[in-house]
């Protein structure tokens, strides 16, 4: 890739970035694609993130902003516009600046992880889903399943406020959905998807227990560190049709390359060209 005075570059912006997986898609496609533009990763803690953020927009050649762990909650509170999306998520994981130089949020995950989930045949409609971590995937993936149509919607975390307002927000916007907190216990749940960080780091506990997961349930995971975590791996042994951190990754990249306004692609052509290392 040939770097110069034109390049167009995206922040990919967290802490820590030593599970990035996102520079290893987008740039080798923008390589294959000739398209002049790199994400690059930057490593900001919380104290400095507000500011940061601020800052690396003042920078003409940043057309975007990838958000991760541990910004996409307090992004809300730093962009001037917020799409609704991002709204009963809680939460955004992408930021561009508009024509009237302006800051927009917006929040992809529960997209990229719905139709991930979807490509590999569990249709929503109708589930009962639990969702462990009430972060900002999360909740994002929280949102989405909500707008696909699940009839119920179990929501975890160790921060019980986190899920209590989690629950809130869409009891608000989906009077109808059944929507249950306070418990991890993933029996009976057609879907059981680990949102938290755990499975980082070797060791971790497991985000649920594992022995009450059916082998009839699908299981999602998050976590990128490697392909198949500790989690996935347990869930695989039972039987169970699994999504890996990654596919929400691919899924969503085609929508964030549309709203930054770059040449789009598909999620299959992603992963031919992408050189993802663990």
């Amino acid at each position: 890739m040939n770097i110069n005075g034109s390049t167009q570059v995206i922040a990919h912006i967290g802490y820590p970035t030593h599970t990035f997986k996102s520079p290893m898609i987008y740039n080798p496609y923008f390589e294959q694609a000739a398209i002049n533009a790199l994400v690059v990763p930057f490593s900001s803690q919380a104290p400095v993130y507000p500011d940061f953020l601020k800052n690396v927009f003042t920078c003409e050649n940043v057309i975007g902003a990838l958000v991760t762990m541990p910004h996409k909650v307090t992004t809300v509170n730093l962009v001037d516009r917020l799409s609704i999306t991002a709204q009963i998520a809680g939460s955004a994981n992408a930021v561009r600046r508009a024509a009237d130089g302006k800051l927009e949020g917006d929040m992809f995950d529960g997209e990229g992880f719905v139709r991930g989930i979807r490509r590999k045949g569990f249709t929503p409609e109708g589930k009962k889903a639990l969702v462990v971590g009430s972060g900002g995937v999360g909740c994002a993936i929280a949102a989405s399943l909500a707008a696909a149509g699940v009839s119920k919607l179990a929501l975890y975390d160790v921060n019980a406020a986190a899920s209590e307002a989690l629950a809130g927000r869409l009891k608000q916007h989906y009077p109808a959905l059944e929507v249950q907190t306070g418990s991890n216990d993933p029996d009976g749940f057609d879907l059981a998807v680990n949102a938290t960080p755990m499975g980082m780091y070797e060791g971790d506990p497991m985000p649920m227990d594992v022995n009450r997961i059916s082998p009839d349930t699908f299981v999602g995971e998050v976590v990128l560190k490697d392909e198949t975590t500790a989690f996935l791996a347990a869930a695989k042994a039972k039987g169970c049709k699994v999504q890996v951190g990654t596919d929400m990754l691919f899924e969503q990249i085609p929508v964030y390359l549309e709203y930054f306004g770059l040449p789009s692609t598909t999620a299959e052509h992603l992963r031919e060209v992408a050189r993802i290392e663990y």
